[in-house]
């Protein structure tokens, strides 16, 4: 068995639900695929003191899960006050519109579509709900409406799938876009030598206890796939599905559709570097 402190990130081990750090507690959804890992993460996050709690991405429409939600954070003295979402992908946000249901509360994200009230999200913006302080972070590239939240307290940040507890996200083209995902790891990354964040609190999977190690892993893993995929063109494998089967070659095939997003993605960043030629 390979030891956690070594993989990438140092994912915490035991159970995923559960109180992660002074302040955040997961509550897990049971929507558990390839590409869920374990399921959703869904957040509660508030001041130990306070009766407020803010909840990030309720996950999916699960009746059972969202009043699962509710409970926890009832039974552990708090009201579900606010509802943050980090994307619009249905696992994160479809049951947002439930959620503001079941706890009278508003639903705030970037994309205009997904909000309920008229407050949004937007980088820079600072949400303060029962003395909490959560940080807006914008990180575009696995969609163009990713966000991440910062919580200076805890020394932590919430990156949805931005970086995720096991394996590494999807650039979900034409969405998401190369050039931004790469951009936004790096802002990660000064947040973690400039601010003080040490642990990731993911979308799905573990929490990570080496926020900067997880980080530069998902640089370094962005730099060698974009490699292998330039040389695959320049080998002759043009299109994406068939840069896929040459890249992704040792990887589940249940997973390379979604792989061929994230080629798609890296072919366009090439493209517009010069990189490769045009298609």
């Amino acid at each position: 068995m390979t030891d956690a402190a070594a993989l990438p990130g140092q994912p915490r081990g035991g159970v995923l639900s559960g109180p992660a750090t002074a302040r955040a507690v997961n509550v897990l959804a049971p929507n558990a695929s390839a590409m869920t890992l374990d399921g959703t993460n869904t957040w509660i996050v508030a001041e130990p003191d306070s009766e407020l709690a803010v909840v990030i991405d309720p996950g999916p429409l699960d009746d059972v899960h969202l009043r699962n939600v509710v409970d926890i954070a009832e039974k552990a003295g708090k009201r579900v006050a606010l509802t943050l979402l980090t994307h619009g992908h249905p696992d994160h946000a479809e049951g947002a519109g439930r959620f503001a249901e079941l706890t009278g509360t508003k639903v705030r994200a970037l994309d205009p579509a997904l909000r309920l009230g008229d407050e949004g999200l937007s980088a820079g913006n600072v949400v303060t709900t029962g003395g909490l302080e959560l940080r807006v972070v914008s990180t575009p590239g696995h969609t163009a409406d990713s966000l991440c939240f910062h919580l200076p307290a805890d020394r932590a940040v919430l990156t949805g799938d931005t970086i995720l507890g096991r394996g590494t996200t999807v650039v979900a083209h034409p969405d998401g876009r190369l050039g931004d995902y790469l951009d936004s790891l790096r802002r990660l990354r000064s947040l973690t030598v400039d601010d003080g964040v040490h642990m990731v609190l993911p979308g799905h999977g573990p929490v990570l206890e080496d926020a900067q190690g997880a980080v530069e892993f998902y640089l370094a893993h962005r730099a060698h796939r974009l490699a292998q995929v330039e040389t695959a063109v320049e080998d002759g494998y043009t299109t994406s599905s068939q840069v896929v089967a040459h890249v992704y070659a040792d990887v589940d095939r249940s997973l390379w559709p979604a792989a061929e997003l994230s080629v798609l993605a890296q072919l366009d960043y090439l493209r517009e570097h010069g990189l490769i030629g045009e298609a």
